[in-house]
């Protein structure tokens, strides 16, 4: 179902719907990272945390999916009340899927250990 919205954000985008899916998988891998990046986090609050990102990122357009894992080994036993460890993009393990009309993306970012870099990737794009 369209709406008259989605025709106005269509006519701004001179590309298939494939490259649409990708344009959204961007974005929605871009806000998680750096909407979430530096935010205390704990073993106490580590799930929540997983929880509470793919919960909002459930909420933008176009999302099919979404799985975030935080590294637990990168996580330190608090040593007293002001003791945290703030979130990093190399905790970060995400799976995300966009629908976007005929297309479909799998995206992923990871810590790349041989670069030294959380990387967002396109895993695979098809078509219906």
């Amino acid at each position: 179902m369209s709406d008259s919205r989605e025709d106005t954000a269509d006519s701004y985008f001179q590309c298939d719907d494939s490259e649409r899916a990708a344009f959204e998988a961007g974005i929605k891998m871009g806000t998680i990272y750096h909407q979430f990046v530096g935010i205390p986090v704990s073993a106490d609050n580590v799930e929540t945390l997983e929880n509470a990102i793919e919960e909002g990122c459930k909420v933008q357009p176009f999302v099919e999916s979404v799985k975030v894992v935080i590294d637990r080994s990168r996580l330190k036993t608090k040593r007293g009340e002001f003791d945290y460890v703030s979130l990093t993009g190399e905790m970060l393990d995400v799976d995300l899927v966009v629908k976007y009309k005929g297309a479909r993306v799998e995206a992923g970012m990871r810590q790349v250990k041989e670069m030294n870099y959380p990387l967002m990737f396109i895993r695979r794009i098809s078509r219906s």
